[in-house]
């Protein structure tokens, strides 16, 4: 790329203004007929912005009621979608693999900063809902590659930046394939859903929902508005299309290859981050931000059959390919928590990774708060901090192995484990977490004191 040439911005965004403001229209929702806002031929380079994830809800104060009472129904605002054609005009067709390269991505000039959240539980949970019902949050600082917040001291660690969302439109064929078995799965008995006991109280899924949809150059009131709209998939899960897989992984120097499922393939982005841990837990848990991201197309004829395999009963059951960065925060020590499938009150649950995990981050929540940290903290930072999750193992049965790696080097103590003979360094901190008082009816986990996990 020659970095002389001026890379023409095909999405401007300006944070100040709410997503309706922006002089590009963006999108919440998947449709086909979401119409592209823009074309790019394949190797020519070019800049998108993308607003926070929020579309400007959450602000850069003390206070946490923002994330209270966020409106759930307008998030991961998109930029986009863009067709790619190639060198002859010719677009992307269905079939086709979209190669996306991100050659450079950051944040907007004055507003290098970022958020990380924790929803209530009544307004959208987490990972650890049933724990962590209180709505908080902790604001970060983005000084060059390194994050800092004034909520959670004592921690500076460098980020990723990566877009948690990208990914191309649906046929209609495949959107209906959505929108059904989420409906079916939304129909079952949630008490015969053995994982739907242990991440108590989230929504099973998201169906379309007209109200706060914002379909991109479709006006709100136009005839088909309220056709897509009511049709249009959520974008919170990731899906055959790519979408929100938020991996942590996808910055400068990163490849994606996405199924191509309409003609221009109409890809989107969005809900930038600046640093995440693997799993996301919190849900509102990376370092959300505004910024750019540079990238150029490529466009893999006929790649779908070439290099995908369907896992499903349909030739579009089929899942992208992220070629990683080189780039990461370069850390070598690390302190690693495990977990296995047996839930807080210790019924085992055969092979499950999910309550393997959530053992694995509840043990590492708790060993930190002996170091002076709250528990909303520490979930917190391994929502947005570079810690490294793991299946572990898989096939010794009854119970799956996960693991949670945290690397030392973020804290300014030492938070290893000491021998008996030592003296342990307890730090205590001033807690300045944003909190809203929970006022909802559901009750936390029922446990007498942080002793019941020790």
């Amino acid at each position: 790329m020659n970095t002389t040439e001026r890379i023409p911005n095909i999405f401007p965004i300006d944070p100040n203004l709410s997503p309706t403001q922006q002089p590009k229209p963006l999108h919440n929702r998947w449709h086909p007929d979401i119409p592209p806002i823009a074309q790019v031929k394949v190797n020519s380079v070019f800049r998108v912005d993308m607003i926070d994830f929020t579309g400007g809800q959450i602000k850069n104060d003390d206070n946490a009621e923002d994330v209270k009472s966020i409106n759930i129904n307008k998030n991961h605002h998109l930029s986009g979608p863009f067709s790619v054609c190639d060198e002859n005009g010719k677009p992307a067709k269905p079939g086709d693999l979209l190669v996306v390269e991100l050659c450079d991505l950051g944040a907007l000039p004055g507003h290098e900063w970022g958020y990380t959240g924790i929803f209530d539980r009544e307004n959208g949970g987490g990972f650890l809902t049933d724990h962590f019902p209180n709505a908080a949050k902790a604001i970060w600082d983005l000084e060059g590659v390194y994050a800092s917040s004034r909520h959670i001291p004592g921690v500076r660690f460098a980020g990723n930046i990566h877009p948690g969302l990208i990914g191309t439109a649906p046929s209609k064929e495949l959107l209906e394939i959505w929108n059904e078995r989420e409906r079916k799965l939304l129909e079952e008995d949630i008490e015969k859903m053995s994982l739907a006991a242990v991440l108590h109280h989230r929504p099973m899924a998201m169906l379309p929902e007209p109200k706060e949809a914002l379909l991109g150059a479709i006006s709100r009131k136009s005839a088909e508005f309220q056709r897509i709209a009511k049709e249009a998939a959520r974008t919170i899960p990731g899906r055959e299309n790519g979408g929100n897989c938020d991996i942590k992984n996808l910055t400068r120097g990163s490849r994606i290859y996405l199924p191509v499922f309409v003609e221009g393939a109409n890809f989107s982005m969005g809900d930038l981050h600046f640093s995440q841990g693997d799993g996301e837990v919190s849900f509102c848990g990376a370092i959300e931000m505004s910024g750019f991201a540079i990238m150029r197309c490529q466009i893999i004829r006929n790649g779908m059959d070439k290099y995908l395999s369907p896992m499903g009963p349909t030739k579009l059951h089929v899942n992208p390919i992220f070629e990683v960065s080189p780039l990461e925060p370069r850390y070598s020590e690390f302190l690693v928590f495990e977990g296995v499938s047996v839930d807080e009150y210790g019924k085992q649950y055969y092979m499950d990774a999910s309550v393997a995990y959530k053992r694995a981050v509840l043990n590492c929540i708790y060993y930190f708060t002996k170091f002076g940290y709250t528990p909303e903290q520490v979930y917190l930072l391994l929502s947005c901090c570079p810690c490294e999750g793991r299946i572990s193992g898989i096939v010794d049965v009854p119970n799956a192995c996960a693991t949670l790696a945290v690397p030392t080097a973020i804290f300014d103590m030492d938070v290893r484990p000491k021998v008996a003979t030592q003296h342990v360094h307890v730090k205590v901190m001033k807690v300045s977490l944003p909190q809203c008082t929970y006022d909802g009816k559901l009750p936390t986990f029922p446990r007498k004191s942080q002793n019941d996990f020790e």
